[in-house]
């Protein structure tokens, strides 16, 4: 009943405040077609992102983990029209799809997806000497994240925002015996990032139609 009355409100707050999204519809029809795992951001989760790249005026976006593009197009869609997004998909197949959602977003110019281990892109960009990311958006294979967090800090700068999902794992993350596979690596995650001097955090909490979970939201508060 509970997730029933959650996702009848995000239909509600989706048709009042987000409208009708045929690029976006279009992406998540495809990611079907394909058969990709339904695991992508909510409509509504999509939108808190792009506001949260627009709030901070973000030229640059790293993202780890793709699927079939819909966080990266909300995420490129905050981006002006000289900025740069770059998506790192571990899937070749997830790749594909995501490059064709991206095109068809007019974004293919902003957003980039680089396919391969996130743990080998990762040192290439910055061995590329690439900028300081303005926002990194987390969101892959739980066990990755401790590692995910190490480096996004060193592709970051002072007032990058790191966000990473998944984190409450319908409240398992409280359960250190949890059976839930992802559960060590985001607690892992949770106590790094706890542990940094250089960073500020919260924890979101969220429920809706993909059902209850939440968003880890860090702010790099000094030079790394």
């Amino acid at each position: 009943m509970e997730k029933e009355t959650w996702t009848q409100v995000d239909r509600y707050m989706e048709g009042q405040l987000l409208g009708p999204d045929p690029v976006l519809e279009a992406a998540l029809r495809d990611s079907d077609a394909a058969g990709l795992p339904s695991i992508h951001v909510s409509p509504s989760q999509g939108k808190l992102l792009q506001l949260l790249a627009q709030g901070m005026n973000a030229r640059r976006i790293l993202e780890i983990g793709t699927l079939a593009g819909y966080s990266t197009i909300c995420l490129a869609r905050a981006l002006p029209p000289e900025g740069r997004l770059i998506s790192l998909e571990y899937e070749q197949r997830h790749a594909a799809v995501a490059r064709a959602n991206i095109a068809r977003a007019g974004l293919a110019r902003i957003a980039e997806v680089r396919v391969g281990p996130a743990l080998e892109q990762l040192p290439r960009l910055r061995a590329e000497g690439q900028d300081p990311f303005d926002l990194i958006f987390i969101d892959a294979d739980k066990q990755g994240y401790p590692d995910y967090f190490a480096w996004a800090l060193r592709l970051a700068r002072r007032g990058t925002l790191i966000i990473a999902d998944n984190v409450v794992r319908n409240g398992e993350v409280i359960n250190a015996n949890s059976s839930n596979a992802g559960v060590p690596g985001v607690r892992r995650f949770i106590e790094l990032v706890a542990s940094e001097p250089r960073v500020s955090a919260t924890v979101v909490q969220t429920v809706g139609s993909k059902g209850y979970d939440g968003f880890l939201i860090a702010r790099v508060n000094a030079d790394v």
